[in-house]
């Protein structure tokens, strides 16, 4: 499989993963990464893979994780993987630790869950619910011997996973160590300190759209916490004002692009739009003659309105370009 390097052209190189061979058991995968050192979109990078070798690298567990890690030391900073979003694909539950499927049939979810828009599982008195991946709740680490340890402290979803991952295994994952002994020992032992009496802990359960590219079904993600579901591509041709609208209400805001990082963030998405160009949340004010980005309290005024707004080119060198705001384009919306 391939995965790619990013230059300052902000256009990622590929790393291609070479299948020779693939065993049943977890930590018996033949496969070799391969680094390519070219300036490549995704779409170009996974083609380019799928041509010359097998596709772009599926990352399966940490021991995949830290392979890359070592093979991109040095000057790599950044490289395409075979991981991608579905913006409009079916949201799908996993367990966050590897080889640990997930079962809907068995999965005994409280009354009215899951709930739409929220992502990421809790354990709450023998049974699953689900919470935005934002809220701090307390949580149980797994250490790889079916032991669960004790979390005296709230952390977001991703941070509790983290947390599992460095000082442990990862988050608790699965029924079997839900109903593990060793589990329910824990859980009695904190209900008598009233740590989590009536309180919700975080499991290893979340679900997305993000897809691998060789369309295997592997669970594990390592996200930068900094950076993760911070953007949306909307791929509906509206114009500006539309645009905005439309991020306001299901979101939070046309993106807002203030550093480099940003630029980077907002073209990875807008490399997979459908229209040449994609709204962003920068508009023109004629009475002052400058460009601005909206933000929360900004509202609409059309005795200042030229009309004039900015969006970036889809691919290319993603620069921004001045638009009409009646044209009709793919737009990125940021979230909360």
């Amino acid at each position: 499989m391939c995965w790619l390097n990013c230059h300052c052209s902000f256009v990622y190189t590929e790393m291609c993963l070479l299948s020779t061979a693939q065993c049943c058991f977890m930590d018996c995968q033949l496969y070799q990464f391969l680094y390519i050192n070219e300036n490549k979109t995704w779409t170009e990078a996974q083609q380019y893979c799928r041509e010359k070798h097998t596709d772009l690298v599926t990352v399966t567990n940490m021991k995949d994780m830290e392979r890359l890690i070592n093979i991109s030391a040095g000057e790599i900073k950044e490289a395409w993987i075979g991981l991608y979003d579905q913006t409009h694909g079916n949201r799908t539950w996993y367990w966050s630790l590897p080889g640990v499927e997930f079962n809907e049939s068995e999965t005994k979810w409280n009354t009215g869950e899951p709930r739409d828009g929220n992502d990421c599982g809790y354990n709450y008195q023998g049974k699953l619910g689900s919470t935005e991946c934002s809220h701090h709740l307390y949580f149980l680490c797994y250490n790889g011997k079916v032991l669960l340890f004790e979390i005296l402290q709230m952390k977001t979803w991703l941070e509790a996973q983290s947390y599992c991952r460095e000082n442990h295994t990862d988050l608790i994952s699965g029924l079997k160590q839900l109903q593990d002994e060793e589990y329910m020992t824990v859980n009695k032992k904190a209900q008598y300190e009233k740590i989590y009496d009536k309180k919700p802990v975080y499991i290893g359960l979340f679900r997305d759209t993000w897809r691998w590219s060789d369309g295997s079904s592997f669970s594990f993600r390592y996200w930068n916490k900094d950076f993760i579901n911070k953007l949306i591509m909307i791929k509906e041709a509206m114009n500006w004002h539309d645009a905005l609208t439309y991020c306001r209400a299901h979101h939070h805001d046309l993106v807002t692009i203030t550093n480099m990082d940003e630029q980077k963030q907002v073209q990875q998405e807008a490399q997979f739009a459908s229209t040449p160009f994609v709204w962003i949340g920068l508009r023109f004010n004629c009475s002052r003659n400058v460009w601005f980005w909206v933000c929360d309290n900004w509202t609409w005024n059309e005795q200042n309105d030229c009309n004039m707004f900015g969006a970036m080119e889809a691919g290319g060198e993603h620069r921004w370009f001045q638009r009409n705001g009646s044209e009709r384009f793919n737009f990125i919306c940021s979230k909360y």
